[in-house]
């Protein structure tokens, strides 16, 4: 009982800080969803029966799953590169994907906003060479939103797949070699297998991460794009109906437990965090 006790009281610091940062704000968040004047189910009722409610839920998650693809695709080469190469080059190829967390997001969305607009760098060089004759729709809309989102949270896909692909013995890679396996066999069928819990962090992360994205699709969309997270701000900042604000909330919410409990029993967390 002492020891319990003990380990209570070096454990309050931080049992303080996740209630009064977490629980309380989350509790608080329920309890505005449920009330109006009283309790009421009618802010959920309005979420399932008006239509710009589902269209930004499907929306988001449409974007969410193709940025999700996307970072896949160009992260798990970079992931790659950066394990099988020797110092300092993995060192290099890691830097230069932590290298954009050294500048704000609204800085990297008004970067985006200024190369895709009509008159930006990416159609003037199309221009220039010829591929184009007017310049082209690549803002204000659901593509410049994914192209910009997909740069911010590239490197929350090579990360998680770095830490697992750097655990793998290359020695597996030599083996399926020496037993008749060509580079692709052996790929496939050996360390393709081991990456899995490393794309799988990667691909719940990026997802997560993406059906809260607020600032990128608000520059990027132009108004045209609307994620829940922009239903969420406009209900609080224009109608002031922070009971409707908060039961989009909740439902995100549960939307994303209900991933990662589904993540969980897929693969346990600690293989999707690499570790043995």
């Amino acid at each position: 009982r002492r020891e319990q006790g003990l380990m209570l009281l070096l454990a309050s610091p931080a049992v303080i800080v996740i209630v009064a940062l977490v629980v309380l704000p989350v509790g608080w968040l329920m309890g505005q969803s449920f009330y109006d004047g009283g309790f009421t189910l009618e802010h959920y009722k309005r979420i399932f029966s008006e239509d710009i409610y589902w269209r930004s839920f499907l929306l988001t998650f449409r974007i969410a799953f193709t940025v999700t693809v996307l970072t896949l695709i160009l992260g798990y080469p970079v992931a790659y590169a950066a394990a099988h190469a020797r110092r300092p080059w993995d060192m290099l190829i890691l830097s230069f994907v932590i290298l954009p967390f050294w500048t704000s997001v609204l800085v990297r969305a008004y970067a985006w906003l200024v190369l895709l607009q009509r008159t930006g760098v990416a159609n003037q060089m199309l221009e220039r060479f010829g591929l184009i004759t007017e310049p082209l729709a690549l803002v204000h809309n659901e593509l410049g939103t994914v192209i910009a989102t997909v740069h911010i949270l590239l490197p929350f896909m090579v990360l998680p797949l770095y830490s697992t692909m750097q655990k793998i013995p290359r020695e597996l890679m030599l083996a399926g070699a020496s037993l008749g396996g060509g580079p692709l066999h052996s790929f496939l069928r050996v360390f393709l297998p081991l990456s899995l819990p490393g794309v799988v962090a990667g691909l719940t992360l990026v997802f997560v991460l993406t059906l809260g994205f607020y600032i990128t699709p608000e520059l990027l969309g132009g108004g045209r794009t609307i994620m829940i997270s922009m239903v969420v701000s406009r209900n609080v900042e224009l109608y002031n109906q922070w009971g409707a604000a908060s039961a989009i909330g909740v439902v995100l919410l549960v939307c994303v437990l209900a991933i990662f409990m589904l993540v969980g029993r897929i693969i346990p967390l600690d293989k999707m965090l690499g570790q043995k």
